[in-house]
């Protein structure tokens, strides 16, 4: 830089006076001794003799001063400055004009000061840049594990708003799909509760916002007109003017989660293009929290819709006759298995109630499926029910025509009341026979036996007819009872013969408590063992129930 004729011009050292550096050289009074051209360049009122505090920044002043007087000599240079101690080499940072730079220190032989003066600007920003990076990182972190904490929709959508409210805006609005006219909207502003609300309103009114809901790219923040937006499009508890508006897409698993809507007050600095990327990068994590917990709750929704049908019925008395039955999946976590039961009753008391129990090969959803496919076509063959080898084989057919290779075992029980007797047919097809409890203590099994279902071309199959009188019980099981392995050292069977023990205690007991000792039993028997899925089914006589017609003259019913 071309000095002033009319100014001294410092003295210059050739060793470093063509250094790239800005250097100062001063002495130990804390005057100017000589610069280069490039310090002049930076700070042009240097000049030999003159005063440090005339001519270079404050920070570089205070630095010398303390690098070259004893600390305590000097009143006018507190301890507390910055500055490098003697010997250290550890550089000094400040400001000139907008420029960062570090001062190094260098001691001559003279006692005088050579100070080089490094530019930091460009580290200065890449060290605020990489923390700004580190922030928003660690934001995201944060965001993404609180919003994939829940698979709840309303909580997840609430815990965007709020997220954005925190770190990004002062107020946001998170806009699920369209559901045909309507847009459920829910809003957070800074120091409010977040609120939900369902609005019916076109998503064209706001700038961007049909396009950020159907997934395409955001528009620039630059060219939304805050003064366009709805009331409905705003916070409870955001007041005075918007500033600027951000709008950009929830990006969900192959479809749309919604759309996020950012407002930050007139006062308040406009979106950055940084920011809006930075926007883009929050809205794509709640996007993904959102479309999981969106699946989620209709996948919820779909299998318990369907586990409603697959579960098994509650019994009560039917016709006059008392029926109670208990199920246990193989695993704590499920609800269905390959075990089931199911009774259907009959038109009326004089026609037969048909009780089934069932054992499909496996467990588990698979088991599951294939057993609602048999109780369904069992329903449907409720006609033919008084025959049962019938039964079996129309249902054998159905289930060799189909893409399972599972067979199952099933047990039927045609019932019907007669006076204080109970009537029973009862059918085994590969299952184990039904026992008899009589009122005398005395447990003796249905003399029925015959073949898998679902197994071979034909079914084989004996119905045995049997009377239960009042008190009597007939329980129907499934192998997981018998088969369940548990005991002392956890291996042995539980075994028919004590099952039976159990049941000659049970003589004359309700339907309902006959069922309750068995699984009591035999939960205790595995405790915490692995075992296959349990289900029973008690038929008992009641002791006093009578026939009482309901206006004096018609057809009565059965009452305990």
């Amino acid at each position: 830089m071309p000095v002033d004729p009319g100014r001294t011009r410092p003295r210059r050292s050739a060793t470093w006076a063509e250094a790239p550096y800005p250097i100062v050289v001063a002495d130990r009074a804390g005057a100017v001794v000589e610069s280069n051209d490039a310090a002049l360049t930076l700070l042009p009122r240097l000049r030999p003799g003159a005063p440090l505090d005339d001519t270079v920044p404050g920070w570089l002043a205070a630095s010398h001063a303390r690098l070259t007087t004893p600390t305590g000599d000097r009143d006018d240079v507190p301890a507390a400055l910055p500055g490098p101690r003697a010997g250290t080499g550890e550089p000094v940072e400040g400001m000139v004009g907008d420029r960062s730079f570090g001062a190094h220190a260098t001691r001559r032989g003279d006692g005088d000061v050579v100070w080089w003066l490094v530019e930091t600007t460009d580290v200065r920003l890449a060290e605020a840049t990489l923390a700004e990076e580190r922030r928003r990182t660690s934001l995201l972190a944060e965001a993404s594990n609180t919003l994939l904490a829940s698979l709840n929709l309303e909580r997840c959508t609430e815990a965007t708003a709020r997220l954005a409210v925190q770190h990004l805006a002062d107020a946001a609005i998170v806009v699920g799909p369209p559901d045909g006219r309507s847009l459920t909207v829910t809003s957070c502003a800074t120091g409010h509760p977040v609120t939900r609300r369902l609005v019916r309103a076109e998503p064209d009114i706001v700038p961007g916002l049909r396009e950020a809901l159907e997934g395409f790219p955001p528009v620039p923040s630059r060219w939304i007109d805050p003064a366009a937006l709805p009331d409905w499009a705003s916070a409870e508890g955001f007041t005075g003017p918007v500033g600027s508006v951000v709008v950009t897409p929830l990006p969900g698993h192959g479809v749309s989660a919604g759309a996020l809507v950012l407002l930050r007050h007139g006062d308040h600095a406009r979106f950055s293009q940084s920011e809006e990327v930075f926007a883009r990068l929050f809205a794509a994590r709640a996007g993904a929290a959102l479309s999981a917990a969106r699946m989620y709750g209709e996948q919820a929704a779909i299998t318990a819709t369907l586990t409603r049908e697959l579960l098994p019925p509650t019994l009560t008395q039917v016709n006059g006759v008392e029926f109670a039955g208990g199920y246990r999946a193989a695993a704590a976590h499920e609800r269905v298995g390959g075990d089931f039961f199911d009774v259907h009753a009959g038109a009326d008391a004089s026609a037969e109630t048909l009780a089934v129990i069932g054992d499909v090969c496996g467990k588990g959803l698979d088991a599951a499926v294939l057993t609602g496919k048999i109780r369904n076509t069992l329903h449907a063959l409720l006609p033919l029910a008084d025959d049962h080898e019938r039964l079996l084989n129309l249902l054998n057919g159905a289930l060799l025509t189909t893409e399972h290779a599972r067979f199952a075992t099933l047990a039927l029980a045609s019932v019907r009341r007669d006076g204080g007797q109970v009537l029973l047919r009862l059918t085994s097809a590969g299952h184990p026979p039904p026992l008899l409890v009589r009122a005398d203590g005395r447990v003796e099994a249905a003399a029925t036996h015959g073949t898998l279902v679902g197994a071979l071309p034909t079914v084989r199959a004996s119905t045995a007819e049997t009377v239960l009188q009042p008190g009597e019980t007939c329980l129907m099981f499934t192998d997981g009872i018998t088969e369940a392995r548990g005991g002392p050292l956890g291996e042995e069977m539980f075994g028919e013969a004590r099952l039976r023990r159990a049941l000659g205690e049970c003589a004359g007991l309700p339907a309902e408590a006959v069922v309750e000792r068995v699984q009591m039993l035999a939960t205790s028997w595995v405790d915490s063992h692995r075992h296959d899925d349990m289900a029973v089914v008690a038929i008992t006589a009641p002791r006093h129930a009578h026939l009482s017609a309901v206006d004096g003259h018609t057809r009565g019913r059965y009452t305990a």
